[in-house]
């Protein structure tokens, strides 16, 4: 892992060390500004507007897989791997229009908290707690190990260990101070780094390589198409609807990412924030996928595709410019770390801790909160250097949350739709599914035990589909068998046709801040990026 070493500048250090001075200064700022109340610290006082909801919410969810895990799977699969990006847009928009209403109609802290409203305490804690080790070991840990893979690449003097440990201790410094307030903010600044050093890469690759035309000749098809066959181990046509799934747990039921539309001042900020994200991860192809495929022809025998985006920004980039991509490496990382780290605390304190001791202060609840925090940075970070036994950083990600989200999503699904579905039905849905789903992933994509017994190969976004079905069914079919009387306003959390007729009855004025009128053009900009690539 630390074979190909590359070099800095003074220029460029000088850079990341004023980079780094300065998220610390704004996190620390933020965290003398904050009110004492609970809210202010999980929830930025639910006041925040739509532009920084949009950019925080690009930041959280890009760079635990950004830079390092979309380039490499692109240096690895080709544009396929945009499949990820805009079936997300088109997530966004269900979000901001059918789910977004339903939870701050419920004023909720955590995603989990919505099912005890809508079904039971029961399926509140059992989720909670699945994603407590999920975005530990998955969202915090993954973003730790891209960081510090690189990182260890760039510094001869540090090993992946020490390097995962510096990301964890800075990123925990602001983040345990300010809360959701100072990562917002801190946030924003992250993305447009990061979007701005993706360009960089993206006009200074092209220049290298001779143009457009020069990305897409001599590529094997497999690399240049969007759409892939049946036949195909990546991402096979039949298993879009299995990625599509796992964007609808990543925007609107995990609370890493949810957690800044709960924090919105109002419906509308947080629907417009939500579909302004969506418009910010369309143009990804072009800051983080094309350069994988660039990265693929200039250096076609990288040790490892996780390798293609330090590659191209330490052989491509002038001096000056390195530490600028630097810089934006490590806020891809950091956000997301950032944000992992406040839902956790969020989810420890609203879940669990305030529920149980509701006559305790808010500054406890926010030290319990702080002190939560520390000590998952601290277990991530550990976790995070063994990650890389896995072939990639992005088939870590997207193979273990396919088998272990599907009938999470049936669940939320269910409820948001049908007003009889009960908590019995939601508990065993969610038990079920970890029970099912996570000894598949183990003896299926870990220890290859699935075909050595002769069972057929298939492939996990298909798998996630399946588990999908077979949760709505469980769900259904365990609420039929034990009917009872509805919950008592569940009717404000289930669409209906009521909502249907206010929401697609017209637009609103003024024009240019309806929700609706931004979901059609978020759903025009999609199908226009797909007709280009297809």
């Amino acid at each position: 892992m630390g074979e190909a070493q590359f070099s800095l500048a003074l220029v460029d250090y000088a850079i990341i060390a004023a980079y780094f001075i300065g998220v610390l200064a704004l996190g620390l700022y933020h965290s003398k500004t904050r009110g004492d109340e609970s809210d202010d610290y999980f929830l930025a006082g639910r006041n925040l507007g739509w532009f920084v909801i949009g950019f925080s919410l690009y930041a959280s969810n890009m760079s635990g897989s950004s830079f390092v895990g979309l380039m490499g799977g692109a240096y690895a699969n080709g544009i396929a791997i945009y499949n990820y990006e805009w079936t997300a847009a088109i997530v966004l928009i269900a979000f901001a229009i059918f789910i977004l209403p339903s939870y701050l109609r419920a004023r909720i802290a955590t995603t989990p908290e919505f099912l005890e409203l809508r079904y039971d305490v029961r399926s509140r804690r059992a989720y909670s707690l699945f994603t407590i080790l999920a975005v530990m070991l998955i969202d915090v840990a993954g973003a730790l190990y891209a960081g510090g893979l690189v990182i260890a690449n760039t510094f001869s003097f540090l090993n992946i260990w020490t390097a995962v440990a510096v990301l964890a201790l800075i990123a925990g410094v602001y983040t345990v101070l300010g809360g959701l307030a100072a990562v917002v903010v801190t946030d924003t600044v992250q993305s447009i780094l990061l979007i701005a050093g993706g360009l960089v890469i993206f006009v200074l690759g092209m220049q290298e390589i001779g143009g457009w035309d020069a990305i897409w000749t001599d590529l094997e098809p497999s690399k240049t198409s969007l759409i892939l066959p049946m036949e195909n181990d990546f991402t096979p046509w039949h298993g879009l609807w299995g990625v599509t799934l796992l964007s609808f747990y990543l925007w609107t039921m995990n609370q890493f990412v949810a957690q800044r539309t709960l924090a919105a001042k109002d419906l509308k900020n947080g629907q417009i924030g939500a579909l302004f994200a969506g418009f910010l991860k369309l143009p990804n192809i072009f800051i983080m996928i094309i350069p994988g495929l660039i990265a693929l022809k200039l250096y076609p025998d990288l040790e490892t595709p996780d390798l293609a985006f330090p590659k191209l920004a330490f052989e491509l980039m002038p001096i000056g410019i390195r530490g600028l991509v630097m810089a934006a490496l490590i806020a891809a990382i950091m956000s997301s770390v950032d944000s992992a780290a406040t839902a956790l605390s969020s989810l420890v304190v609203k879940d669990f801790v305030e529920p149980a001791k509701p006559d305790w202060s808010d500054s406890r609840l926010v030290a319990i909160g702080q002190i939560a925090t520390g000590c998952f940075l601290i277990f991530a970070a550990l976790y995070a250097p063994l990650i890389g036994s896995f072939e990639s950083l992005f088939g870590y990600f997207q193979s273990s949350l396919s088998y272990i989200v599907p009938t999470i999503v049936a669940t939320y699904m269910v409820g948001l739709s049908i007003s009889w579905s009960n908590g019995n039905g939601a508990f065993w849905t969610i038990v079920g599914g970890l029970v099912i789903g996570i000894p598949i992933f183990i003896l299926k994509e870990v220890f290859s035990v699935w075909e050595a017994v002769g069972l057929p190969p298939i492939h996990y976004t298909v798998m996630g589909t399946a588990l999908f079905f077979i949760g709505i069914a469980t769900n259904l079919g365990i609420s039929a068998m034990t009917r009872q009387p509805d919950k008592e306003g569940v009717d404000k959390l289930v669409w209906s046709a009521e909502e249907a007729k206010k929401t697609f009855g017209s637009f609103q004025k003024p024009y240019y801040f309806d929700p609706l009128l931004w979901a059609l053009l978020l759903g025009i900009a999609t199908i226009g990026f797909l007709v280009w690539f297809w």
